[in-house]
């Protein structure tokens, strides 16, 4: 039985999840709770906030499991609904305050990112890479929202122009601009 449930779509499971079928959510957040997080923290650059993101995302995925139409790819969805809560909570500034507060009380002068957790930390980084890593990291967070969220949907997530446009609720035209916008910043800002 567990096989079957491991081979279940997501579009399968969230019918399921809308008919209020617990062990389906369970199976579906264990499917994507790191790669929301990935996210999340990707957009927002707090691990607490990042976690506090997706749990939201799947409260609201529970919420509105009955809405999915199944247009797109559940992942799409669940996506646009991950994406929206975190530009919501950037709106709010709950990010800035947090910030603020953190690093007022902290002595170091450490920059935020190199107190973020590493993605995949290894012992055999160099020193160059990780700092050709945190310019880069710098150079995405001072992309607009928009353009953080089309480049982390694109080179981390790996989604088409045509799924980032569902996820970010544009026309595909849109997420190219957006997308061709921030790779010229990006090159721009990290040129030697």
């Amino acid at each position: 039985m567990t096989d079957d449930r491991e081979a279940t779509s997501d579009e399968t499971l969230c019918r399921r999840i809308a008919a209020r079928d617990d062990a389906a959510f369970d199976v579906l957040v264990a499917r994507h709770q790191a790669r929301a997080y990935r996210l999340a923290w990707s957009l927002l650059r707090d691990a607490e906030d990042a976690r506090d993101a997706s749990q939201e995302a799947f409260i609201r995925v529970w919420e509105a499991a009955d809405r999915f139409r199944g247009d797109a790819r559940f992942s799409t969805w669940f996506y646009r609904i991950l994406v929206n809560v975190c530009l919501d909570h950037k709106r709010r500034g709950r990010w800035w305050t947090r910030l603020v507060t953190r690093d007022s009380d902290r002595d170091n002068d450490e920059p935020l990112v190199e107190r973020q957790p590493a993605l995949e930390p290894g012992p055999g980084d160099y020193a160059t890479e990780a700092q050709t890593m945190m310019r880069l990291w710098d150079a995405v967070h001072r992309l607009s929202p928009q353009q953080r969220a089309a480049v982390i949907l694109y080179a981390q997530e790996h989604l088409s122009t045509a799924e980032i446009a569902d996820v970010l609720k544009v026309a595909e035209p849109t997420v190219r601009v957006h997308l061709h916008r921030a790779v010229g910043a990006l090159r721009k800002e990290l040129a030697p």
